[in-house]
């Protein structure tokens, strides 16, 4: 399943404890970080809101639509043909749950040829309604030294 595949791709790097609950986990901003599965070379890190309490605890809290993204060149990048061209704009490149069935953050790719650089758009979705909370980055495709 595509969605356990793409969030196993993180790793949680730190997080830090924004709102006390009496019972259960504390409401907490997560970080972690992904590479992007074709792009050796980028690294994006996700900063996100992560719900507490019981039903955060047991897996049935639905996750705030609040996140941001940074991501860096960290090696060598040589892009594919397929982002070249433009035919893999808009490909996900990260989705992670965010509640029990309906709601996910997903991380999509653009490439801007005119620039040469690559653009990642972090945003939640809903089946019915989705967000329009947001956030970019961009990794200018520059030789490795």
């Amino acid at each position: 399943m595509m969605l356990v595949s793409h969030a196993s791709w993180a790793e949680e790097i730190g997080s830090v404890s924004t709102k006390f609950k009496m019972l259960g986990a504390n409401d907490k901003i997560v970080i972690e970080a992904f590479d992007d599965p074709q792009i050796p070379g980028a690294t994006c890190y996700l900063s996100r809101a992560k719900t507490g309490g019981i039903s955060g605890t047991v897996g049935v809290a639905e996750d705030t639509s609040d996140a941001s993204i940074a991501c860096r060149q960290i090696g060598p990048i040589s892009l594919p043909e397929k982002v070249k061209n433009g035919h893999e704009d808009g490909k996900e490149v990260f989705k992670k749950s965010t509640s029990l069935l309906f709601k996910s953050l997903q991380v999509v790719r653009f490439y801007d040829p005119k620039r040469n650089v690559l653009v990642y758009l972090t945003y939640s979705d809903r089946i019915i309604e989705g967000s329009p909370k947001n956030s970019i980055s961009i990794i200018p495709v520059t030789p490795w030294h």
